[in-house]
């Protein structure tokens, strides 16, 4: 089926892209992989998003979502596997159909980077996450570690630190890179531990679960949950032959969101930029909607 514009992603900046898209006129699809809202569905709290005092990334997520049904604008739960070019029509392969239009958006967002130690993907999911929203309440009254210094990393420990029992900071660094409020808050937190200038070197397993962590000091932490927030990868690895990627992935793009090839846009947190928030993603998609609906 032929459509003017098809989005590739329905986190907060593909969701942005196609209201404006069908506010537009626009004939327009959204496909994504997983579920609506992409990576707010792991965020617990939202406090710096305009018209909201303070917001779960769930409850945000299904807002968005709500509003994509109130425009009846179609989306499929499906991946996309491959884009190609004919003419000025871009084709899109998923594992299920192959889609045509005349403009693309690509906003797929990020994945969490790991620590790439040996026996990380056997635990994952026995000790190992990457979502304390999802996964706390199994750590109710234990002994965690969370690991990163960004903001993601101290609001996820400050939200595992109302469940948990104990809770240890792992920061490769002397400081963290987070917001000053949030230091503030991990700081007077009692049952938080920070430990600095110090990295996982290894996990120590007992009957196939985590049951502690080995660091660089050979200092040896005992506990039962890992949370890991070290940074996100873009989720371009489909993209990739058409050659608008640097060298780790993020799609580079020009002030409309407009790649290098005609008709295909990126907006969110794979694409080249300065900031990565929220509000920036929403401002991006609809930006670039904005472009394409003119030049329909």
């Amino acid at each position: 089926m032929k459509y003017d514009s098809i989005i590739i992603g329905m986190g907060v900046a593909g969701i942005s892209a196609a209201i404006y898209a069908k506010r537009a006129g626009n004939n327009v699809l959204i496909i994504e992989k997983e579920r609506p809202g992409g990576i707010l569905n792991i965020i617990d709290n939202i406090e710096n998003y305009p018209g909201f005092k303070k917001i779960s990334g769930p409850d945000l997520s299904y807002q968005l979502f709500e509003q994509v049904n109130e425009l009846k604008i179609p989306y499929k739960i499906e991946e996309v596997i491959d884009i190609t070019l004919k003419n000025e029509w871009k084709i899109i392969k998923t594992k299920n159909a192959i889609y045509e239009c005349k403009n693309i958006l690509i906003a797929t967002g990020r994945s969490p980077i790991l620590l790439g130690l040996p026996k990380e993907e056997e635990l994952m999911g026995k000790g190992i996450s990457t979502c304390a929203l999802c996964d706390g309440a199994l750590y109710k009254e234990k002994r965690v570690a969370v690991v990163g210094g960004g903001n993601s990393a101290l609001q996820e420990a400050l939200f595992l630190s109302k469940i948990v029992k104990k809770l240890y900071l792992i920061h490769r660094r002397d400081e963290f890179r987070a917001e000053s409020e949030l230091i503030s808050k991990i700081k007077a937190t009692e049952n938080i531990e920070i430990i600095y200038n110090s990295q996982v070197t290894n996990y120590i397993e007992k009957n196939g679960s985590l049951a502690g962590v080995l660091l660089n000091d050979d200092k040896t932490l005992e506990i039962e949950g890992l949370f890991i927030f070290i940074g996100y990868a873009p989720k371009t690895d489909f993209a990739k032959q058409l050659n608008i990627t640097n060298p780790v992935g993020y799609i580079e793009v020009d002030e409309n969101y407009e790649t290098k090839i005609p008709g295909i846009y990126a907006a969110g947190d794979i694409i080249i930029k300065k900031v990565y928030q929220i509000v920036t993603a929403a401002a991006e998609g609809a930006t670039a909607a904005i472009r394409f609906s003119r030049k329909k």
